[in-house]
């Protein structure tokens, strides 16, 4: 059974090779630890029994959030975790007093978008060139609540 918490120290080191898996430029283990002190920050992580199987981070400012990274290991993919991992965090942004969360997403990742636009977010924006490792577009999508 899969079980989300909050990020803690005990789960850095598993979610820095999750980001080196997935991502073409990852966050390094100390960006990542820099996340659990920064007060702006909210890191999730999706745990079977002790292992990270995803995870999805955000930061706050003004009432507004804008997520900063959320994977999911290969095997675990489209079996419900990254959507429980957004739901979740989109409810405890909203505890906190937030009513939006932005995200960027690579134009081409189809899988993402999908995900996104069925949890009710919408383009607003498009930022050319913003990913290397490919360079590639980013659409800017933003989803909205009612606190």
């Amino acid at each position: 059974m899969i079980e989300l918490v909050q990020m803690s120290d005990d789960h850095i080191l598993q979610v820095a090779a999750l980001e080196a898996q997935c991502f073409s430029a990852p966050w390094s283990e100390k960006a990542i630890l820099g996340e659990l002190t920064n007060p702006l920050s909210y890191w999730l992580v999706a745990l079977e029994e002790d292992k990270v199987v995803g995870y999805v981070g955000s930061q706050t400012v003004m009432g507004e959030a804008d997520m900063m990274n959320l994977a999911v290991l290969p095997e675990y993919r489209r079996q419900g975790v990254a959507r429980c991992l957004v739901k979740t965090l989109i409810e405890k942004l909203a505890l906190q007093g937030v009513c939006s969360l932005t995200l960027e997403v690579r134009a081409s990742n189809a899988a993402a978008l999908s995900l996104y636009e069925n949890l009710g977010f919408t383009k607003v924006g498009c930022r050319p060139r913003y990913y290397t490792k490919p360079i590639e577009d980013a659409w800017i999508l933003r989803k909205e609540w009612k606190l």
